[in-house]
Formats: structure tokens, C-alpha cells, sequence
């Protein structure tokens, strides 16, 4: 039983790999960020040119400034 003690004592207190797992984590959340953020960007430059477009076609008179 002491063995099967000292096993699970010294699994929990190594901390070997940790680095390694802390910066896939981090990683994986700038990588996130970036898919949202660009996301909503393509959709809002999107909106615009499609604005503009009408404007120019005269389809449209409103202010594309939003």
C-alpha cells in the first residue's frame, strides 16, 4: 500500500510537461481570438462594400459610414 502511496504522491507533485501543456492552452485561446476577431471584421468590411456598392448603383441613399 505504501508503494501504491508514494506512486500517486509523486504523480501529483511531478510537473513535468506543464510548460508544454500551458502554452497549447494559451495558444489555442490567441488562435480563438483571432478567428472571432477577423470573423467579425470580414463581416463588418462585408457590409460596408456592399453599401458602398448600392450607393455607387444609386440603389441607395443612406450614409454607409456605420
Amino acid at each position: 500500500m505504501r508503494n501504491l502511496n508514494t506512486l500517486f504522491s509523486d504523480f501529483i507533485e511531478d510537473e513535468s510537461g506543464l510548460t508544454t501543456v500551458e502554452y497549447a492552452i494559451a495558444g489555442a485561446l490567441v488562435a480563438g481570438t483571432l478567428v472571432v476577431a477577423f470573423t467579425d471584421l470580414g463581416e463588418a468590411v462585408s457590409g460596408t462594400i456592399n453599401c458602398l456598392t448600392s450607393a455607387v448603383n444609386g440603389e441607395q441613399s443612406t450614409d454607409c459610414s456605420s
